[in-house]
């Protein structure tokens, strides 16, 4: 699972508070529960055990994830011109003439308000390769694009 270091640290500090902090605390609210009474009528009770569950398989797939995890160091790219995993490209819509980046990043580090995409994602699959300079095609739920390559960097932004 192709992910950058920042990527990876987020996930660790994630596992760490849900580890040390969210488990803790959902204990103790499962024993206040427990202390008022029958389990079977309490939803109290099992409105915590509910919400344990979900801590549970969320610290799993965090652990799943950081063992499948492949750290690509991006700064390596630093002085290429194409397009690849961690790059942040600058694209020009030549339908409309405005001006988008995205970020080439893993499957989990995807986020759409920050314009993150996955790298498998259709557009970054049509731009991996692509250097400054070169039209692209993609298609689009909303249609076919063309769009041109006007910037490539490899910062490791926040």
């Amino acid at each position: 699972m192709p992910m950058t270091a920042s990527g990876l640290k987020k996930l660790q500090d994630e596992l760490k508070l849900l580890t040390g902090v969210e488990r803790m605390k959902i204990a103790a609210e499962i024993e206040v529960a427990r202390a008022h009474g029958d389990l079977r009528e309490n939803a109290e009770y099992h409105a915590a055990k509910e919400k344990q569950g979900h801590i549970e398989g969320r610290i799993n797939d965090i652990n799943g994830w950081i063992n499948r995890a492949e750290v690509i160091d991006v700064s390596k790219f630093k002085d290429s011109k194409d397009v690849k995993f961690g790059a942040n490209v600058e694209l020009l819509d030549l339908e409309t003439d405005k001006k988008v980046q995205y970020r080439l990043v893993g499957e989990i580090e995807t986020d759409l308000k920050k314009r993150w995409i996955s790298v498998a994602s259709p557009v970054a699959r049509g731009l991996i390769g692509k250097k400054v300079g070169d039209a692209v095609t993609i298609q689009s739920p909303g249609g076919v694009k063309e769009f041109e390559v006007l910037k490539v960097s490899y910062e490791d932004a926040e």
